[in-house]
């Protein structure tokens, strides 16, 4: 029973220390508004990459449905 409350108490130390982090600095934000930061990567790649998979779907907006034309999904 003891083992359990201090594992208890250790996660929830460990999961509201990232609570206390300090706000980012408006000289940090610069490093975070990089292009080699974004989530998604190259816009132009993903917009080409789209492009292609529409193409084989044969159907707009394929990308964000799932299954396709050839009866594969």
């Amino acid at each position: 029973m003891k083992a359990r409350i201090v594992m208890a108490l250790c996660a929830a130390t460990a999961g509201l220390s990232g609570c206390a982090l300090p706000p980012v600095q408006p000289w940090e934000k610069g490093q975070l508004a990089r292009s080699d930061m974004l989530l998604q990567g190259d816009p132009l790649g993903t917009r080409f990459n789209e492009h292609i998979y529409t193409s084989k779907e044969a159907a707009s907006g394929g990308s964000a449905v799932g299954g396709g034309g050839c009866g594969c999904n």
